[in-house]
């Protein structure tokens, strides 16, 4: 497990293949994501929750997300030291992740992580987020049970957490219980609720704002209890996608990209597919750069291509490219990591054309592309629906 995550995460050769490969084994696992402001006491909470959990029988994945400092890209991965206990237990899997500057809360590897584990059979998985604020929401797509963690004495204590990311709470928690103004923060959070936008998924659940102490243990096996209760009363598999349409063209696509010998030799991988739309990345190489020592203009305009391709091939039929434009906004170096993210914006009888944002995974943008694809009869030779 632990080789597998590593090898999405650093976009190896076979990461298509192995994404590929874990997709029959996916939606088992309920995905529980804590998140909250710095500081609330998340991995505290997570190393508690995991103790519960164990008591019940379960086998628990953890995915710790740290941030990234801005000027080396590493990370002390201090989440996991405060797991310790829990580690070394035959039925508990930690990894811890780096954000690499990703926003939202989660790492780019963070989905393959999950997947992984849900593979491999571990119920439920927890991904710790980074410290989030309002509109850090990508936890949202890949919980099926979000929990919102708010620690006392913060002057206005909801200030960290309203609006987007309380909007996203199957369960609101208010950490160190034991301290003083706990009580007043889990009152602010009860009056807020009455705000929120119900969802069709949420149904009748209605969201508890519970008070817990990891020191003293209090409330620790409510929130676990409420957790599991949450992920049978809602489902399982958010972050899977329920269209049969989706779901097919995202299969071919990895399909599409493991098939492609032109990307496998350039290290390009493919890490996201939908309808009308790929995501792939590549680290730069010594002998990918230029005369002047940086990425060669021709491998990010291949690496633009590739996910201009796999999108615009995602349904099927044979989509021929009949036109490209690419802008170029910085340079790249060796050892970055570049990621193309391509998706529709039309689409007619003969002709679709789509973008491509290609960006450092630190988001720093590098280059935009537009294609325009001829749409044939014919289908891939490599569509087993075809």
């Amino acid at each position: 497990m632990a080789r597998a995550i590593s090898r999405l995460e650093q976009g190896a050769a076979d990461a298509a293949a192995l994404h590929a490969a874990l997709a029959p084994q996916l939606g088992r696992a309920q995905v529980i994501g804590v998140t909250g402001a710095p500081g609330a006491g998340k991995s505290t909470l997570v190393h508690a929750l995991v103790g519960a959990l164990l008591t019940r029988g379960r086998r628990i994945g953890v995915v710790a997300v740290d941030p990234s400092s801005p000027l080396s890209g590493g990370a002390v991965l201090g989440d996991r030291v405060r797991m310790g206990e829990h580690g070394a237990h035959p039925d508990v899997f930690i990894r811890s992740l780096a954000s690499r500057g990703r926003l939202g809360g989660l790492a780019p590897a963070t989905r393959g992580a999950v997947d992984v584990l849900d593979a491999a059979g571990f119920d439920p998985v927890i991904v710790e987020t980074v410290g989030a604020g309002q509109s850090e929401v990508g936890i949202m797509a890949l919980a099926d049970t979000r929990i919102v963690v708010s620690p006392p004495g913060l002057g206005d204590a909801v200030q960290a957490i309203k609006a987007g990311i309380l909007e996203i709470a199957d369960l609101l928690v208010v950490t160190k219980s034991d301290l003083p103004g706990a009580e007043a923060a889990a009152r602010d959070l009860r009056e807020m609720l009455p705000l929120r936008t119900r969802t069709a998924r949420a149904g009748d659940w209605q969201v508890p704002v519970l008070g817990v102490s990891a020191a003293t243990g209090q409330g620790i096996e409510e929130l676990a209890g409420r957790a599991l209760a949450h992920g049978a009363a809602c489902g399982h598999g958010q972050r899977l996608p329920r269209d049969p349409a989706v779901a097919a063209a995202a299969a071919r696509v990895l399909r599409l990209a493991a098939a492609d010998p032109f990307a496998r030799a350039a290290g390009i991988v493919c890490t996201h597919a939908g309808l009308g739309e790929a995501e792939v990345r590549l680290t730069l190489r010594p002998d990918q750069l230029n005369f002047n020592g940086s990425c060669h203009g021709g491998v990010i305009f291949a690496l633009a291509d590739t996910a201009f391709g796999l999108a615009s091939n995602s349904r099927g039929a044979v989509a021929a490219g009949i036109d490209a434009h690419i802008t170029y906004q910085q340079a790249a170096q060796a050892g970055d990591t570049l990621v193309a993210r391509a998706h529709e914006v039309s689409r007619g009888r003969r002709l679709a054309v789509y973008r491509v944002d290609v960006a450092r995974a630190d988001g720093r943008a590098i280059s935009s592309f537009t294609g325009t694809v001829y749409l044939t009869n014919r289908r891939h030779e490599h569509d087993s629906d075809g």
